[in-house]
């Protein structure tokens, strides 16, 4: 007898029969669309119980790289009035009874209604939404205590049914302090094999299971990012390479106009992970106009580029995006996802179970 699965008794009593006709968790195997409607049982499959034992590896391996490496763990807030993305999808966070709008506070200006709501009355006294990035908060600290590092939830109100757009994830956000896009690139591809080789020595029999079951050439794709180096590639090398090979079958691609300025499709950076390079890919370089304000400017090109990267890699696409600050050296970002684990997934199962939780 297995002590660890089994149980010895003089005396058993049942407390509540369980009929094998009704109990919605049948022992066969259901689709994932249908375990997203018994959130409370899905964790008992296999599937769930498996990504569940991949995500805790992956989570300790990344607290593990940063702390070995001299990064202080700061928590930045879950609710602010920030809108970091400046992209205005953020969900609202209030104490006022939306059931009863006829009673809702309107703002004034002088004796007439501006169609507003008076925040001034609401818990904080002003708007509050959940937080896109933990980043200015992560920016401050880094000023004062060097390189830091954020690792918690994030919400984005955008309404798009995608593996790529996530209503709440996880996400680390490092701030490295007198550091270089080299060291940027640098400290991202570490951390990158460093996590993924511990996941493989880990979770051996759940990447086996996934393997199986999801996506037969995982283990291999896994195996070839921790022991290949990842390429580097300047944005506009990029651009000519695209150009060559859609110039040969325009046809084939969804986005068949590149060019200086195109801010890649997925299907360009998958190529250029995937096919040119066969390996993970830094493309760096990248033009002012379709990155942040706060990027530093290249000199070399009176700022046509700035110093800014995205790492692309096979199965995905782009999985870490960051840059040097603006300033001589003074702080750079690099936002790491914990999209990690799409490396181990088809995204239509990632964005079902392990990081969107926007219907379950």
């Amino acid at each position: 007898m297995n002590k660890e699965l089994d149980s010895e008794g003089d005396k058993r009593q049942i407390i509540g029969e369980c009929s094998g006709d009704t109990f919605p968790l049948a022992k066969k195997r259901h689709s994932l669309e249908y375990l997203r409607i018994i959130a409370h049982l899905r964790p008992w499959t296999n599937t769930i119980a498996a990504v569940a034992r991949v995500q805790s590896a992956l989570a300790g391996a990344i607290h593990q790289f940063f702390q070995s490496n001299g990064f202080i763990y700061v928590q930045t807030p879950i609710i602010t009035a920030s809108d970091c993305e400046g992209a205005e999808e953020m969900f609202r966070v209030t104490s006022f009874n939306l059931d009863n709008v006829t009673a809702l506070p309107m703002a004034k200006d002088g004796v007439q209604k501006t169609g507003g709501l008076d925040f001034t009355k609401d818990f904080f006294g002003k708007p509050a939404f959940l937080t896109v990035s933990g980043q200015l908060g992560a920016e401050t600290h880094a000023c004062a205590l060097g390189d830091v590092y954020t690792f918690g939830p994030t919400f984005r109100a955008e309404n798009s049914q995608t593996a790529r757009h996530l209503a709440e994830f996880n996400m680390v956000e490092p701030e490295m302090a007198f550091a270089d896009l080299e060291a940027g690139m640098d400290n991202a591809e570490a951390m990158l094999k460093t996590v993924v080789k511990v996941a493989l020595e880990k979770c051996a029999e759940d990447l086996k299971f996934f393997s199986n079951f999801y996506d037969k050439g995982l283990i291999q794709r896994l195996e070839k990012l921790v022991d290949k180096p990842f390429a580097r590639l300047p944005y506009r090398d990029a651009i000519k390479f695209l150009q060559e090979e859609i110039a040969k079958d325009p046809s084939k691609w969804q986005f068949p106009d590149v060019h200086f300025g195109t801010d890649l499709a997925t299907e360009h950076e998958r190529w250029l992970a995937e096919t040119k390079f066969e390996s993970a890919v830094f493309a760096y370089n990248y033009p002012r106009s379709i990155k942040a304000f706060y990027m530093r400017d290249n000199d070399e090109d009176g700022g046509e580029t700035v110093n800014a990267m995205d790492l692309l890699v096979p199965g995905v696409g782009e999985l870490v995006g960051g840059s040097q600050r603006v300033g001589e050296l003074v702080c750079r970002s690099c936002i790491y996802s914990s999209m990690i684990l799409i490396l181990f997934l088809k995204k239509s199962f990632l964005f079902l179970f392990c990081i969107n939780r926007k219907s379950a």
